[in-house]
């Protein structure tokens, strides 16, 4: 299996509860809360371990927040190195509406970064032995971070033969492009920022995706669609992929357990297709999860056996 790390420089600490009604100025009596580790990168690394993987999560970690979102990362079995901060680790909080199941999301901004801090960061990737063969990039960047900071780390990925699972948005994300990546895994809102169009049909989206590979942004895309599924890109062409049909109890986690399944699957050999199918699956597998669970790992082979199985080419 390839190596696999994954950086945070905003994480979070994920609380999520429940409620009968939400109701304004009202003392609302919720449920036991559920503390989990959370943001872009700790999430993919958390599904990768949960298919079988052993991935490097590389995070910063300040507070007492820090704290126990290292020892939850720790009891989930997840290799971690650990940037210290000065200022706390964010929160964010969920909570679902028992009367109409409707989930209600609160997310606060990341503490500042020092220049010393996200440094420190770059360096523990540049000094990573052995290199890693996959390097994820997902969540959005802290304040103090520069917005060029993952279009720097996409550039020293390629000058080492690094290959980069892109997860991002705003004007990280157009960095990030600049410098090209192997893999960009962009929702529909993502590819507007990125283009500045509205991009509201399948030629439209297919076209721009393509000009990216063109223009060198990535060699691979896989633009998630939801539950119309998702369209892979590469200098070939298009493809359309299909999501299997689940039922929804939560959206949290979807894209996280997408991009994870995606570099689990390339790791382990898959194709670059196949490995966006199996993507879609964990996506899928992910919905059928309560509050801001992940994929479960027989949910994911499931699904993926479910609609693919008889297609795949590795």
């Amino acid at each position: 299996m390839g190596n696999i790390v994954t950086l945070s420089l905003n994480p979070a600490l994920d609380k999520s509860t429940q409620v009968e009604y939400v109701i304004p100025e009202e003392k609302l009596r919720c449920g036991v809360p559920k503390w989990q580790a959370g943001g872009g990168g700790i999430n993919v690394a958390r599904v990768v371990k949960r298919l079988g993987g052993s991935p490097l999560a590389i995070t910063t970690v300040g507070g007492p927040q820090g704290i126990m979102l290292r020892d939850l990362l720790v009891e989930e079995g997840v290799n971690l190195e650990v940037i210290p901060i000065a200022g706390l680790t964010r929160e964010s909080f969920a909570v679902r509406e028992t009367t109409s199941n409707q989930q209600y999301r609160f997310s606060v901004p990341g503490p500042v970064i020092s220049d010393a801090e996200w440094q420190s960061s770059l360096d523990a990737i540049k000094n990573l032995h052995p290199k890693p063969d996959y390097l994820v990039l997902s969540g959005g960047l802290p304040p103090g971070v520069p917005d060029h900071f993952y279009g720097q780390v996409a550039q020293w990925a390629r000058e080492n033969e690094i290959k980069v699972i892109l997860d991002t948005h705003h004007e990280p994300l157009r960095h990030a492009i600049e410098a090209g990546v192997y893999l960009f895994k962009p929702n529909l809102r993502e590819l507007r920022q990125l283009t500045g169009q509205k991009l509201e049909g399948e030629q439209s989206q297919r076209k721009v995706l393509l000009r990216i590979i063109e223009d060198g942004g990535a060699q691979f895309i896989v633009l998630s669609l939801g539950a119309a599924g998702a369209v892979f890109a590469n200098s070939d062409g298009t493809i359309h992929l299909r999501t299997p049909t689940v039922k929804i109890r939560s959206k949290v986690g979807a894209g996280d357990s997408m991009v994870g399944g995606i570099v689990w699957a390339l790791a382990n050999g898959y194709a670059p297709l196949d490995a966006a199918k199996f993507g879609v699956s964990a996506g899928a597998a992910a919905v059928k999860t309560p509050g801001s669970e992940l994929c479960r790992r027989d949910d994911v082979i499931e699904l993926f056996k479910q609609i693919y199985e008889g297609e795949l080419n590795h």
